[in-house]
């Protein structure tokens, strides 16, 4: 399930690009769904675990991919650490669903990410609630976020 906390939360890493540049491995990278995830986010392609081609800067490496992709990444391949997914654009929004209906994640969020119009499960770890579309998270996220 994918749990939200909104706002400040002590324990979330707040700068997930920092941390990427200084933890990631070559097998994060070359993880079908990481592959996927730069490929559908940053339209970019995984040609080896150290060289990703981009339709905008050419070859670069995963220290220049994305925050959004660098994040999603992070919460994928690191699952015991909460990450501030405010990081994300709404376009990473279809990600975090899909991992949270295969594992439990944790995410913090400091603004409304737009989940699109499906209906959906998150749990909401300020309030201990359930929510199941976008109006039923406006209405919680509203609280502790501006």
């Amino acid at each position: 399930m994918l749990n939200i906390y909104f706002g400040d939360m002590e324990e979330a890493i707040y700068n997930p690009a920092v941390y990427f540049k200084n933890t990631y491995q070559d097998s994060w990278i070359t993880n079908e769904r990481s592959k996927a995830m730069i490929k559908d986010v940053d339209k970019s392609t995984v040609i080896a675990p150290r060289i990703i081609e981009s339709p905008v800067l050419g070859a670069i490496t995963p220290r220049e991919l994305s925050g959004g992709v660098k994040t999603l990444i992070l919460i994928d391949q690191v699952p015991d650490k909460v990450f501030n997914a405010s990081t994300c654009g709404d376009n990473c929004a279809h990600w975090l669903l899909k991992m949270g209906m295969e594992k439990n994640i944790t995410i913090n969020l400091r603004h409304l990410m737009d989940f699109g119009e499906q209906e959906f499960t998150i749990h909401i770890l300020n309030t201990d609630e359930i929510v199941h579309n976008m109006e039923e998270l406006v209405m919680i996220a509203g609280m502790f976020v501006r």
